[in-house]
C-alpha cells in the first residue's frame, strides 16, 4: 500500500533538512538515541533544546496535521491532533486505502497525548517510525527486526506521518523535537480516534524499496553531481 501524499510544504521542508535547519546545532546522526549535547537523553530537557524544537516543529509543517494547518502557539488546542469523532473528515483525518487514520495528540497529556510514553519512545517513533503504544521503552541499535532491541514484529506509525524523512535529522535535532513536545508545551486532553491499519501494521509500506535506505550515502553519490 502506498503512502498518501501530504501537502507540498510538508514534504519539501522535510526533504531539505539542511536548508530548513541552517543555524541549528548539528549532532551525531546514529540510531542509538545518543546525543553529544546537554539535556535529553542524558539529563532533563533544557530551555535551549525546547526552543530549537519549537523552531523545527513550526518550520517542518508538523502543524499541517497535528494542529489543523495553523502555526499558532497560542492556540488552546496547540498540537492536540485531530479533533472530532471517528469517521469524521477535516484536517488531521485521512483515508489511506480502506483505512481511516488520524493525526495524534502530540501534547504531553498523560491520558490522551504522548505524556503516556517515555522520551525514548517518542525518539524511537521519530527515528524508526515505531508506534510508541506498541514499542518498549528501550534504546534501539539496529533496524533489523529482532536485533538490537528492534521489535521482531514492528508496529509502524500509520501514514501519512512522514517519519522516513524525519529520521534523517541528526540525533540532536530529534531530541530537540522530543524536548519541545514532551517538555515545552501545555497538555491538552483530546482523545483522538484510533487509526486503522493492515494486519502487518504498515510493514509492507516501509520497506527499503518503498522509502529508501536507512542512512543516506555521503554526497556525492548515485545521481548527484556538483556543478558550481
Amino acid at each position: 500500500m502506498k503512502i498518501a501524499a501530504l501537502s507540498a510544504r510538508y514534504w519539501v521542508l522535510l526533504t531539505l533538512p539542511t536548508i530548513a535547519l541552517i543555524g541549528f546545532t548539528a549532532g551525531c546522526g546514529g540510531g542509538s538515541g545518543s546525543s553529544s549535547s546537554s539535556g535529553l537523553p542524558l539529563t532533563k530537557a533544557t530551555l535551549a533544546q525546547v526552543s530549537s524544537g519549537q523552531a523545527i516543529v513550526t518550520s517542518f509543517g508538523c502543524t499541517d496535521c497535528h494542529n489543523r494547518g495553523v502555526d499558532n502557539t497560542t492556540d488552546t488546542n496547540w498540537m492536540a491532533g485531530y479533533i472530532g469523532a471517528a469517521g469524521g473528515t477535516g484536517s488531521g483525518a485521512y483515508n489511506i486505502g480502506p483505512f481511516h487514520t488520524y493525526a495524534a495528540n502530540l501534547t504531553p497529556d498523560t491520558t490522551t497525548g504522548i505524556g503516556r510514553y517515555s522520551d525514548q519512545q517518542i525518539y524511537n517513533a521519530l527515528k524508526f517510525g515505531l508506534d510508541p503504544a506498541a514499542t518498549p521503552d528501550v534504546v534501539i541499535t539496529s533496524t533489523t527486526p529482532g536485533q538490537g532491541n528492534f521489535p521482531a514484529t514492528p508496529h509502524y506509525l500509520a501514514p501519512p506521518m512522514p517519519w522516513p524523512s524525519i529520521r534523517h535529522l541528526s540525533d540532536t535535532q530529534l531530541w530537540q523535537i522530543v524536548a519541545y513536545l514532551k517538555h515545552g508545551i501545555k497538555a491538552v486532553n483530546n482523545p483522538v480516534p484510533a487509526s486503522e491499519g493492515p494486519p502487518d501494521f504498515w510493514a509492507s509500506s516501509y520497506t527499503t524499496t518503498a522509502v529508501g535506505p536507512v542512512t543516506i550515502t555521503p554526497y556525492p553519490s548515485g545521481n548527484e553531481l556538483y556543478q558550481p
